[in-house]
């Protein structure tokens, strides 16, 4: 499954490249939150998520790189996200977060940053739909794929596979079609790519390429 990041694109023509992301065959908007505290950049929130909601029937993957996710899970719930993940790093109690997520109504994510171990997602894995691996510093896109990133997702699907547990292993950043392959083949089953998505020509291509890649 792909997830198009919406922070490469046009914000001043956000409707029209939904539109894009749609008739690409994309399954999934990749939302992405900051607030200034946790990462180093600040970003848009939940007037902007709730007016994409109105926009798109694309799964709403929000992602809040922000210091407090616990205060705004239930507000970013209500405004349309069918996913919320939130950071491991982040002051939160993560159980906490997990349950309110949960009792919300929307599917719970776990990211990790890529200093963060893959066993530190461990014991909430059954309070989880899907883990979130840092595939480069949050807070900026553009960045370089981390090759040292590689190993974790490999290490999660095999707990997740060993538990015999439904949970999606998303990767996020420097994803294209040099990269796909490496994480698809290391365990990962959802990509969320940005810049190559929106500034390839043909976006659906670059889609199919993205999937396509692993063994």
């Amino acid at each position: 499954m792909v997830s198009a990041s919406v922070l490469s694109a046009d914000m001043l023509n956000l409707k029209e490249e939904i539109k894009r992301i749609e008739t690409s065959g994309i399954e999934m908007l990749h939302f992405d939150v900051m607030d200034g505290i946790f990462v180093d950049n600040i970003s848009y929130g939940l007037p902007v998520l709730e007016q994409v909601r109105k926009t798109t029937n694309l799964i709403l993957d929000v992602h809040l790189m922000i210091t407090d996710p616990l205060r705004y899970v239930n507000r970013f719930a209500e405004c349309g996200a069918d996913y919320i993940s939130f950071h491991i790093e982040s002051e939160s109690d993560t159980s906490e977060t997990l349950r309110t997520i949960r009792k919300s109504g929307v599917k719970t994510a776990l990211a990790i940053k890529p200093a963060t171990p893959a066993e530190a997602v461990f014991e909430y894995l059954d309070q989880l739909d899907m883990v979130l691996v840092m595939t480069v510093e949050p807070g900026f896109g553009g960045q370089s794929f981390i090759p040292e990133t590689v190993e974790k997702i490999r290490i999660i699907r095999k707990k997740i596979n060993s538990m015999e547990l439904d949970i999606r292993v998303e990767v996020d950043g420097g994803i294209n079609d040099s990269t796909s392959g490496i994480v698809l083949n290391a365990g990962a089953d959802t990509l969320v790519s940005g810049s190559y998505l929106f500034k390839s020509e043909n976006m659906g291509e670059a889609a199919r390429k993205l999937r396509c890649l692993g063994i």
